[in-house]
């Protein structure tokens, strides 16, 4: 394990990413977080055809035989005239009328975009910030406290881990407001600022095993308005850790494919990697998306599957192959073992006995989450977008329907059903759609779309590829069917006030004028965007209409910008789009991941009002810290709260020279009195209605 001792080290240790990221985007969190995935070539090099390109007889009749003429047709035309004037199926609240403009509980005025060497929580006037739980926090009442010099494997499994993801809180029944469990994700771990340069190599990567995973932890306030505390050896507490057992489910589940040296019944994972965001369900269990896997593994000479998720022969830096031969997919030990990665993960956190399980009916690639509904009908759809450049946005419906109250049926809702992909037609002109960002003649990118179905009751519908190949190279059936190439499609998000899809797109740099269409309109881009989708009749629908909601950007510096006809200098600057949230009277939130680089500001929470004469209006409602990113929204404006994720604060640093000091900044001249360790430390946050600024302790 390489250790740094200064900054400088640091830098030329992940230097892939320098000169790839604009500004001072921190080079050492793509190294980190996806492997430098941006410095390397784009995994997705199938014929699928932009919309610019003319469909090839071969292609269009290989489409043919893999959807039937009718849906064919529908996905090369988009669905026709019926698709766009159907009528959409809306909410009940929508329907009622009363969504109109932004009602949100939370009053506030937006606060200025914050600079990037800014190393503070910055929230509204007359707000406050705390810290819920941090890293390296105990769980256990046998667990130590957090001693960053002295981090053993032990300890690190029975504290909170590192680079908290996906965030929920959800209220304990009959508990009347004061007791919640809260689920967090641990994404990755940068042991450069974590360790010691004198702990020893085999020690860090044991400690940082442990600090990957799941987390549940209890709460308790005083009442409801009131701010959370964690519990320490509540009866709910849990680590998930890379040697939890998780049962695979679904068609895939005991497939060859599956299948390794330590599980010849292709059914039993240990651990979960690189969780990302995810989702809860409605009957209380919560949904983690594993993203990164790739880099995790060694492998000498790729196979085309393998490389379709990003798998090189460069060996893995943080070098888990080396105590684990799992990680080695040229040994024995490891074959297949990469395959077993890229699922969505279902927790119930209200059992601490129970096995989480990977769900192969979603498919696999690279979960950015997995959210869900319940259709009109009854079955349960979830939608989850794959976080890479040119790839792909799905849609699963399940077998079964929901029954209320029933939580073990439920809980088999995941296990079967149908997996689709999606595909984009936009309804301009394609000499209007340039790259530049200048709206079409009709004044908006949209159009109607295509639900395009891989499986069916269990079987596959991609011609050549078995249902277990389907779900395990996901990616290659989704390039076979003709999906349309996105820009880096992250959350997705059911509105509960409208029933409509929101999908941030990142950004991607990669995409150039001659591949640019409606729904991905500018070349180069930098700053991503946003595409808000209805569904034909009920969510369970295959046709839908789009339109792009919001193109990201310095409206001061950019003239590509675009907020739904919203004055373009009356909003506050955003850029990278990521994680998205809404409050209860249907407001979009969305935590931005890339500001640092690109538009020299740091990460965010941002609100967007999306009805109404104010539709597109975007407001700052806070701000992470230096070299942070703003994960996991969760917006509880009944109880006037806001929470978030706050990552990777000052990961640009060393443990010499540190960058950040969050949440445990010094106070009247003494360091805060919970946490004596002069280093970041990832936490969940909530911010609230007090004083202005950070508590004092």
């Amino acid at each position: 394990m390489w250790k740094a001792k200064t900054v400088t080290e640091t830098k030329k240790r992940y230097l892939p990413m320098l000169g790839h990221v604009a500004g001072k985007r921190s080079a050492v969190t793509c190294a980190l977080k996806c492997d430098n995935a941006c410095a390397k070539g784009v995994c997705n090099t199938s014929e699928n055809n932009y919309f610019r390109d003319i469909v090839s007889a071969e292609y269009s009749r290989r489409r043919m035989m893999g959807l039937g003429g009718a849906g064919a047709l529908a996905l090369m035309f988009g669905g026709g005239a019926a698709a766009a004037e159907a009528q959409v199926g809306l909410a009940p609240a929508a329907k009622a009328g009363h969504i109109a403009g932004n009602r949100s509980k939370l009053k506030f005025d937006g606060i200025k975009a914050v600079p990037n060497n800014v190393d503070d929580v910055v929230v509204p006037k007359g707000y406050n910030w705390d810290p819920v739980i941090r890293w390296g926090d105990p769980l256990f009442h046998d667990t130590p406290e957090f001693d960053p010099e002295n981090q053993t494997k032990e300890s690190q499994s029975g504290q909170f881990g590192y680079n908290n993801d996906y965030l929920d809180i959800i209220e304990i029944p009959g508990s009347k407001g004061k007791r919640a469990v809260l689920f967090a994700n641990h994404e990755y771990t940068n042991e450069g600022i974590m360790f010691p340069p004198d702990m020893p190599v085999e020690r860090q990567r044991e400690v940082a095993m442990a600090a990957h995973g799941l987390s549940v932890v209890e709460l308790e306030r005083k009442g409801k308005g009131q701010p959370w505390r964690y519990v320490r050896g509540a009866q709910l507490n849990r680590r998930f850790l890379m040697h939890t057992e998780y049962e695979l489910t679904g068609p895939a589940a005991g497939s060859d494919l599956l299948k390794t040296q330590a599980d010849p019944t292709g059914r039993i994972v240990l651990g979960t990697l690189n969780n990302c965001a995810g989702g809860t369900t409605p009957w209380g269990t919560v949904l983690s998306g594993e993203e990164n896997f790739n880099q995790y593994f060694k492998v000498a000479a790729p196979t085309a599957e393998q490389r379709r998720y990003g798998l090189t022969s460069a060996n893995p830096s943080r070098g888990w192959h080396i105590p684990e031969p799992r990680f080695d997919t040229d040994r024995p030990e490891g074959k297949n073992e990469d395959n077993r990665f890229g699922w969505i993960v279902e927790v119930d956190p209200f059992d601490p006995t129970s096995t989480p399980r990977k769900h192969t009916a979603l498919g696999r690639f690279k979960h950015e989450g997995a959210n869900v509904t319940i259709a009109a009908s009854g079955h349960v759809v979830s939608y989850s977008g794959d976080d890479e450049r040119f790839d792909y946005l799905y849609k699963f419906v399940s077998k079964g329907k929901y029954r209320e109250g029933d939580k073990k049926h439920n809980m088999t809702l995941l296990a079967e059903g149908d997996l689709f992909v999606a595909s984009f037609k936009g309804n301009s002109p394609q000499n209007q759609i340039d790259g530049s960002g200048v709206l079409p003649t009709d004044g908006a990118f949209d159009g109607t779309g295509h639900w395009i179905q891989l499986t069916r009751d269990g079987e596959s519908l991609v011609p050549g590829m078995g249902i277990d190949q389907v779900l395990v190279y996901t990616r290659l059936a989704a390039d076979a069917m003709g999906a349309t190439k996105m820009d880096r499609p992250e959350d997705v998000e059911i509105n509960p006030a409208t029933g409509k899809i929101y999908m941030a797109c990142t950004n991607n740099t990669s995409r150039t004028r001659t591949q640019v269409d409606e729904p991905n309109p500018r070349a180069n881009n930098r700053h991503g965007h946003i595409v808000e989708m209805t569904e034909t009749g009920e969510q369970t629908s295959t046709e839908f209409t789009w339109s792009v909601i919001l193109v990201a950007g310095d409206p001061a510096v950019d003239e590509s910008v675009y907020f739904s006809g919203y004055p373009a200098e009356q909003v506050q600057p955003i850029s990278c789009p990521d994680n998205l949230a809404f409050d209860s009277a249907g407001n979009l939130w969305v935590s931005t991941d890339g500001q640092p680089g690109t538009i020299q500001r740091n990460d965010a929470l941002f609100r967007v009002t999306l009805e109404g004469k104010e539709r597109g209006k975007v407001e700052q409602f806070m701000a992470v810290p230096i070299d942070a990113e703003t994960c996991g929204p969760l917006i509880h404006d009944d109880d006037g709260l806001v929470f978030v994720a706050v990552q990777h604060p000052g990961e640009d640093g060393s443990w010499g020279a540190q960058r950040s000091l969050f949440p445990d900044y010094v106070q009247e001249g003494r360091r805060a009195k919970r946490g004596d360790a002069a280093l970041p430390r990832p936490a969940v946050i909530q911010m609230f209605k007090g004083m202005n600024g950070h508590v004092k302790r």
